[in-house]
């Protein structure tokens, strides 16, 4: 019983420890809410060690979260949750050559559409960041510890945890975009850059319809996921899809009428 009441004296210290960091960083944030006692008695607070896995709240991210009270999302530059910065200079992929590039930009462009320039570069960028992190990715997933590789088997299923491990998309794209040249040059005696659009049409319309274990057929179809993936999670697919995630609600829209 006095073991009992000991753990529930620790647990309850560290409730109220919880409580005086958060009132802290409400009050450094300039939350009218807290209480000013809790922000006084902050420094007199001894902070006790958490279990393995559990982290104390980052001040600064939530001092400037409390503190945008008029939703302006004003983040100090360099912090811990600072924006990503578009870079200056030109991009350059890691995986691909400027050749190579050039290739799958133009087939991005044709699988989308008329998309705005800015997705389709991102939706570019990101299958080659996601080609140049492939064999990190791979290695990652087949050194994961024995507990943590029946976690994911749990949860995602024994395929999709296979996959990860054995699947090779770098060496599928790169073999596949020297047969979609090679198929290119059989068919109308040029590269795909330098045949016009509508015969580009007919070449990725052919090659999508190939057999499901020829280098075409699964060329096309990995590089299509992720282009798709690249462009609707950029903000002009985001905004394409009219996405409405992480959006707050003062009232359910729609449901005007009280119940």
């Amino acid at each position: 019983m006095s073991e009992l009441k000991a753990t529930e004296a620790s647990n309850e210290v560290t409730r109220r420890q919880w409580l005086l960091i958060l009132g802290r960083l409400a009050a450094l944030a300039g939350f009218s809410g807290v209480v000013p006692e809790f922000a006084a008695a902050v420094p007199d607070a001894k902070v006790q060690p958490l279990p393995p896995g559990l982290y104390y709240p980052s001040q600064e991210h939530l001092s400037h979260a409390l503190g945008d009270l008029g939703g302006m999302h004003t983040i100090p530059p360099g912090s811990e949750t600072d924006y990503v910065r578009p870079s200056s200079t030109p991009f350059r992929p890691q995986f691909f050559s400027d050749e190579e590039f050039k290739i799958v930009t133009r087939l991005a462009e044709v699988l989308l559409g008329k998309v705005d320039s800015g997705g389709l570069s991102q939706a570019a960028q990101w299958l080659d960041l996601y080609l140049y992190s492939a064999a990190g990715v791979r290695e990652a997933a087949l050194n994961l510890d024995p507990l943590h590789r029946a976690l994911a088997v749990a949860y995602y299923g024994e395929s999709a945890v296979r996959e990860l491990e054995t699947a090779d998309p770098q060496t599928v794209v790169r073999s596949g975009l020297a047969a979609l040249q090679q198929f290119s040059m059989e068919q109308y005696g040029q590269g795909f850059l330098q045949v016009d659009e509508s015969r580009q049409i007919k070449i990725l319309t052919t090659i999508s319809a190939a057999k499901p274990d020829s280098p075409l057929r699964r060329f096309f179809e990995a590089t299509r996921t992720e282009i798709a993936r690249g462009y609707y999670t950029s903000a002009q697919g985001l905004k394409e899809l009219d996405y409405k995630g992480n959006w707050y609600y003062a009232t359910c829209p729609g449901c005007e009428k009280e119940t």
